[in-house]
């Protein structure tokens, strides 16, 4: 297998890993609400203190990234990831005399943990843009996001059967070594500099740093960049309704039970993972095909479009089993614009991938800031209502990928599309390619 590949592969267990100790809080809610007596109001505090952090050090992330390389910075970020699950299981013990007690130490380590998850995918973007041939970061972005949703649906049915036979403290023990694992693994895996420099996206990294030198507040003004992060706002905001919501809504809404809803729940993610593959080499060919403007603008515009309507449709379904089926396709037609939005940052962010892609995913993760607002929402206006407000962000995130130009004049741009067609025309010839 290429260097490149065997490196993808371990970013996107990384990256399964990180979805598995992020959500599992998730599945843990409906115990943890029943025990201590908490409101979804409280849910929401709880929820969106990760939520806060993570959208809060997006950017800084990504600047960290950039100066100090994905190896380094990743490998710290994921061994926290395994200290900090284990501690969300410990530290309510210490003060379970209190229901208050309880939700601030959930929400102090929520709040750090959303720290830690902060540099993974503008971090991994960083690799993938040095790894991989100019043109070509769709696919392997996108195969990030399908490790993302396998680990999300992998939660599920592991979660849940840990929670009914040993407890929910013990579904984090238990999932809590993985980080550490995962994080180390990525420490040992090689860097480009022990390949050929020939190699189109290494060769692409050290042209544009030659060439020019942008500060992290010149590219984080970037038009297009700004453009995408909004949009994803606009798609995470239905993101975060699955990936935070979507068991309890099967629980209270659809009266079904915690292992049932755990195992259903799994479904969406599961579409997600093959569709958001599908959506990257969509973008790769497109990009390759017609250029990068409509090349990620296409999957991303017609994948949100079906969002907005699908979301409707499920949440409409009477019968429980169709309508996750219709539920499934909307969620997994989000992942289909993955590949889109990161490979899209990376055209217009030249040589500084992890700082464009850190203010993209911190634009995806401010609706994360949302959960106590949707808690109270729901308990005031029902779920319908408050779910299918996703249909209104995710028209809205069609309108902003419509403005999203990818110039070949803008200043943080210029070097990647001067150079798209000859490093999808070199790539296979290069020795880097056959690492």
């Amino acid at each position: 297998m290429p260097a490149r590949y065997r490196v993808l592969v371990v970013l996107v267990l990384v990256s399964l890993v990180n979805y598995l100790l992020r959500n599992n809080l998730s599945y843990a809610l409906p115990s943890i609400r029943a025990e201590f007596h908490f409101t979804n109001a409280d849910l929401g505090w709880i929820v969106g203190a990760f939520n806060c952090s993570y959208a809060l050090f997006g950017i800084p992330s990504g600047v960290l990234g950039d100066a100090y390389g994905p190896r380094r910075v990743l490998a710290v970020a994921a061994v926290s990831w395994g200290l900090l699950t284990a501690m969300t299981g410990f530290l309510p013990h210490l003060l379970a005399t209190s229901a208050t007690g309880v939700m601030a130490s959930l929400m102090v380590v929520r709040f750090i943990m959303g720290i830690a998850q902060a540099p993974m995918y503008p971090v991994a973007a960083n690799a993938i843009a040095s790894w991989f041939p100019v043109g070509s970061w769709g696919f392997p972005n996108a195969m990030l996001t399908a490790g993302l949703t396998a680990g999300q649906a992998l939660i599920g049915p592991l979660v849940t059967v840990l929670i009914v036979k040993f407890g929910w403290q013990a579904s984090f023990y238990a999932l809590a070594p993985l980080g550490v694992i995962v994080g180390l693994w990525w420490f040992n895996t090689d860097t480009p500099k022990k390949h050929s420099p020939i190699s189109s996206g290494v060769e692409w990294s050290r042209l544009g740093r030659r060439t020019r030198r942008f500060s992290w507040c010149a590219v984080v003004a970037e038009r297009d960049v700004l453009l995408i992060a909004a949009a994803y706002f606009c798609q995470n905001y239905v993101f975060y309704i699955f990936a935070q919501w979507l068991v309890i809504y099967l629980v209270e809404a659809r009266g079904l039970s915690l292992l049932e809803s755990g195992v259903l729940a799994m479904i969406p993610f599961i579409v997600g993972s093959v569709l958001s593959v599908a959506g990257g080499a969509v973008c790769d060919y497109l990009c390759r095909r017609i250029g990068p403007r409509w090349g990620c603008r296409l999957p991303a515009t017609v994948g949100l479009l079906l969002v907005a309507a699908l979301l409707v449709v499920g949440l409409r379904v009477q019968q429980t089993y169709v309508a996750m089926a219709v539920l499934s396709l909307c969620f997994g037609l989000t992942q289909f614009t993955e590949g889109s939005f990161w490979a899209a940052s990376t055209y217009a962010a030249g040589p500084h991938t992890a700082t464009a892609t850190g203010l993209m995913n911190t634009g995806g993760n401010l609706p994360g800031l949302l959960a106590p607002l949707l808690g109270v929402l729901i308990d005031n206006f029902g779920w319908v209502p408050t779910i299918a407000s996703g249909s209104v962000f995710a028209a809205l995130g069609v309108v902003l990928w419509m403005m999203v130009g990818l110039q070949a004049n803008s200043p943080t741009n210029t070097i990647v599309l001067s150079t798209v067609n000859a490093g999808a025309a070199t790539a296979s010839d290069s020795p880097g390619a056959r690492a």
